[in-house]
């Protein structure tokens, strides 16, 4: 495992230009944000530069005239990269609300729509590429809905970004940012802390006395959790408590790379070794939008499990209003789909990203949106939005209510097996090209021969979500006891492939042969 060289990074995070002429070394919003790395001249001073004053731009012509809120995880990258930001918003005389501590992603999203209540005026910014390896950095942006920007938002940015990338000139010094009457200091911790009981039922994982255990991966929610432990006063552990720029303390992913990736059996080694030890454990990633949950009955949970176990668990123990809605993504397991019918309850499909669910959520009309690769959020108690953008803590804490008022969540799913049908689902993720990827996202289906899946008779082709008819990037193929999914990574150079069947391991492994030989027919 190759540890990676700091000094280097940062160094060529400065020094190292993009090549304006290469498109694949210009600014692209995936899923969440612009993601890249020093190393390949995709995330380097320049970019950060382009897309704040793009941002800069976009509050401008939208009247957006509050705090911007800015947070960041332990990346190496986003430090310098929060220097390069607040020198543009300063010069350009926009307030910067930042925190001494690293900020994880929820609690930006909840300080915006705090905010807000008052005067919807605020948004935010991120600084994280999640739980992409060390050498990388992000960039996302949070509008006054609090949520990660839509598409609409995000085109904008981008080609505005794009437009002046290479040519933003900046007068103000760091010193001259942070003296300045633009950058304040703010506490994000406490009020969201604080506002926890809003949320999960607190009292009942402290009176239990339950064993608990967090690792925050190196991560952003270090210093949150430490403020659960103080205010709540709860028989909590934390792991890994430092940072470590390389995170060279992390088990390597399935590819042999460092990953900060919480759903990973691989990443999560070091906890899965303590299962025995807690009564429940849980990691998040860096910015601590994503949960994973380790009980002693199943280790490592799948993150459609729980998925499935949360829906459950919410739907028949809140007191909501009887019209929301349940949000999942189209590679999501569709064990989440026959959980949600036998509670009577709607679901509103889209394609990967959680941006599609921050409107529901920021309108009451979704009680819970969540994710396949462990993202997640839900109303609160009495049926407010509590954050639009993943929350790895609250998802963390709710698998411990669950065990403290009825039993470990990997029983429950077990329960729901029983009930609604054993799934086999696997997520392959296969290295390719930027070249491919664009061929997969825009796969022409009829251009392709489907008439069966894994022997069954295809019942539905999606290029498009049922839930909003947005692009899915991608292609999925339904038949009745299984569905494959491909779709290209928005921030690696991997494509995917997802596969559930409700039959046996062998039918899974057939339909994941069948969706490669489909992607050999795309290329």
């Amino acid at each position: 495992m190759e540890v990676v060289n700091i000094p280097k990074l940062i160094t060529f995070y400065y020094e190292l230009k993009p090549n304006l002429k290469d498109k694949f070394q210009r600014i692209k919003f995936g899923t969440s944000g612009h993601r890249g790395s020093a190393f390949k001249k995709t995330f380097n001073e320049d970019h950060v530069l382009a897309i704040s004053q793009a941002i800069v731009e976009y509050k401008k012509e939208n009247n957006i005239t509050g705090p911007l809120f800015l947070g960041i995880d332990s990346h190496a990258l986003s430090t310098p990269a929060k220097v390069s930001a607040l020198k543009v918003f300063a010069e350009n005389k926009i307030e910067v609300l930042i925190s001494n501590e690293y900020t994880p992603t929820p609690l930006v999203s909840f300080a915006i729509l705090e905010h807000n209540k008052k005067i919807k005026n605020a948004d935010g910014v991120v600084i994280t590429p999640s739980h992409n390896p060390p050498e990388d950095g992000g960039y996302k942006y949070n509008p006054t809905n609090g949520g990660p920007a839509d598409t609409h938002i995000t085109s904008k940015i981008e080609e505005k970004a794009n437009e002046i990338l290479g040519k933003v000139n900046i007068n103000f010094s760091y010193e001259d940012a942070i003296n300045s009457d633009y950058v304040k200091n703010y506490d994000f911790i406490t009020p969201y802390v604080e506002s926890l009981k809003e949320i999960v039922d607190i009292d009942a994982i402290k009176n239990s006395n339950l064993r608990l255990a967090a690792d925050p991966l190196g991560g952003s929610t270090l210093p949150v959790y430490k403020k659960i432990k103080e205010i709540y006063e709860l028989n909590l552990d934390i792991k890994n408590p430092f940072i470590d720029f390389t995170f060279s303390f992390m088990p390597p992913d399935r590819d042999g790379k460092i990953r900060m990736d919480c759903s990973s059996p691989y990443a999560m080694k070091n906890l899965i070794k303590l299962k025995d030890e807690y009564d429940l454990a849980f990691g998040n990633d860096t910015d601590g939008d994503r949960h994973g949950i380790v009980t002693p009955v199943g280790g490592l949970m799948n993150p459609n499990h729980f998925l499935s176990v949360a829906i459950w668990y919410l739907f028949k123990h809140r007191n909501w209003p009887k019209h929301l809605k349940i949000g999942k993504t189209l590679v999501s397991s569709s064990m989440i789909d026959r959980v949600a019918d036998s509670l009577g309850v709607e679901i509103y499909e889209t394609p990967v990203g959680f941006k599609w669910f921050s409107e529901g959520l920021y309108e009451g009309w979704l009680g819970f949106g969540g994710e396949e690769s462990a993202g997640a959020s839900f109303l609160r108690f009495d049926g407010s939005v509590w954050t639009t953008d993943k929350d790895g803590i609250i998802m963390a804490l709710l698998a411990a209510e669950i065990k403290a008022k009825i039993k470990d969540p990997a029983l429950i799913y077990e329960d729901l097996e029983k009930e609604f049908g054993k799934s086999y689902y696997e997520r392959l993720d296969i290295p390719t090209t930027p070249e491919m990827k664009e061929k997969i996202k825009n796969i022409n289906v009829n251009k392709l021969n489907l008439k069966t899946l894994a022997g069954e008779k295809i019942e539905k082709i999606f290029t498009k979500a049922p839930g909003n008819n947005e692009p899915i990037g991608g292609i999925k193929v339904v038949a009745k006891n299984g569905w494959i999914a491909i779709r290209p990574s928005g921030t690696e150079d991997v494509y995917k492939i997802y596969a559930e069947s409700f039959i046996s391991i062998e039918h899974l492994k057939r339909l994941q042969e069948e969706a490669k030989k489909l992607v050999e027919e795309i290329l």
